[in-house]
């Protein structure tokens, strides 16, 4: 078990009159000034000695309903406390890679209320037992002017981050929330850490920040939301932005008809391509373009940041396409391919294999449960399936692993059915089914996309 540190004080209620004959107006004007707040105790309790990913806790006891922070020497940031009971106040610190503390560095309270404020210092030590610090007398300051009145409509513009290299204790996740001014702001990394306050650095722009620890899950399906409350109103936003710096363009792939293919039928026919941006920002749909024979196709296509689907008629012939993209980050992407459809004219191979998938069509949404594939090919004839899972969250690690291998074969009229189901569903998985179909000596593969409902 760490050693814990704590430092503590406590003021003792003293009060000491004096009384000087004033002026009668002298007096009416000191008896309408407010009473400076107190502090009746601060507590400083260190989980490790100082390094990158230790934690600091900060509990400090005083007037209540007032304004309570830390500030560490050394470090420019402001810690906020937050009033978890009537008079008493908490918060943390998470020591970053980027902090330079002094040789004996002291934690500096200040609870502000009624415009006066009041300051107690308390010096830390970096190895060594703990030391025990007398506090110093109360510093009254200045009232300071009030703030301007919030406005009545509460709004979120934009909560952003600031991407960093690596995932890693000590690595310092600063966010960025603009909006109403005069809230409340905090955010809250879901299974990580929650309600974390965010200062209003000026109005409507709040800034907050938090230190990895070296316990910390980062896990696929990682939330992060900012937040607004002002007067009674809650006001939530999601983070879309990656939490790593992103300079890898995305990949287009698993697109259908594939290369090359001959398509037989009579339409109307399918074109479609998944996006796949891993451990980057994700690709923004409005950056999509389709051009199929020289023509923009891309107004009658349905596009999202995971994939593009084309459905039309198509003369019989060769076609080709090209698809370009890129991420929010700008990385940029091109890929084009070529495929021929059949026509009653068209030589086939001497031996062509018969396979279509009935079930789903591509990129369809499937539920959480037991997904089922069916399709057609010749009759008794081997069919191979496989079905990997690919999970992922812009920034973050991601799920690439096989979730089902058999092997069936198909029935008298060549009609084939098989099913899988994912361990652990995770929303916006992709799943890649890959259909090979094998008789005497001939194969066929063909592919299906499909995506787990969010």
């Amino acid at each position: 078990m760490k050693p814990i540190f704590r430092f503590t004080f406590a003021l003792a209620s003293v009060v000491v009159a004096s009384f000087v004959a004033l002026a009668p107006q002298a007096a009416t004007a000191q008896s309408r000034r407010p009473a400076p707040p107190e502090i009746t105790s601060f507590q400083v309790e260190q989980s490790d000695l100082i390094a990158p990913g230790s934690d600091l806790s900060f509990t400090l006891e005083g007037t209540p309903r007032s304004q309570a922070s830390v500030r560490l020497s050394g470090i420019s940031k402001v810690i906020t406390l937050r009033e978890v009971e009537r008079g008493v106040y908490e918060g943390g610190y998470t020591v970053s890679r980027r902090d330079r503390f002094a040789q004996r560095p002291v934690a500096r309270a200040t609870l502000r209320a009624r415009g006066a404020s009041v300051v107690a210092d308390q010096t830390l030590s970096v190895a060594g037992p703990p030391v025990v610090v007398a506090p110093p007398p109360p510093v009254v300051v200045a009232p300071a002017p009030p703030p301007a009145a919030p406005p009545v409509a509460l709004a979120i513009e934009r909560f952003r981050v600031m991407p960093v290299a690596r995932i890693e204790p000590g690595a310092e996740l600063r966010f960025v929330l603009i909006g109403s001014p005069g809230a409340r702001g905090s955010f809250t990394i879901d299974g990580v850490v929650q309600n974390v306050a965010m200062a209003e650095v000026r109005p409507g722009h709040y800034e907050g920040a938090y230190t990895i620890r070296r316990n910390d899950n980062f896990p696929p399906s990682l939330s992060i939301v900012g937040t607004l409350e002002l007067r009674g109103q809650v006001m939530r936003t999601p983070l879309n932005q990656a939490l790593l710096v992103d300079a890898r363009p995305p990949t287009i792939s698993n697109m259908a008809p594939m290369n090359n293919e001959i398509v037989t039928g009579g339409g109307p026919f399918s074109v479609s391509a998944t996006f796949d941006d891993r451990g980057g920002v994700g690709v923004d749909a409005k950056s999509v373009k389709v051009v199929i024979d020289g023509q923009d196709v891309t107004r009658n296509a349905s596009i999202s940041p995971q994939f593009l689907t084309w459905r039309g008629d198509l003369r019989p012939g060769v076609h080709a396409v090209e698809v370009t993209a890129a991420d929010i980050a700008g990385n940029s992407v091109r890929q084009s391919w070529s495929f021929n459809v059949a026509g009653p004219q068209t030589p086939l191979p001497a031996a062509v294999l018969p396979l279509q998938i009935t079930s789903h069509s591509n990129n369809a949404q499937v539920s959480s449960g037991p997904i089922e594939v069916r399709g057609r090919t010749a009759p008794d004839a081997k069919v191979d399936m496989q079905v990997q899972a690919i999970a992922s969250v812009a920034g973050l690690f991601g799920l690439n692993q096989q979730v089902a291998n058999q092997t069936i074969r198909s029935d008298g009229a060549g009609n084939f059915g098989f099913s899988f189901q994912a361990q652990i569903p995770v929303p916006g998985t992709r799943y890649e089914v890959t259909v090979t179909a094998t008789k005497d000596g001939v194969s066929r593969e063909s592919k299906l996309v499909l995506f787990q409902q969010r």
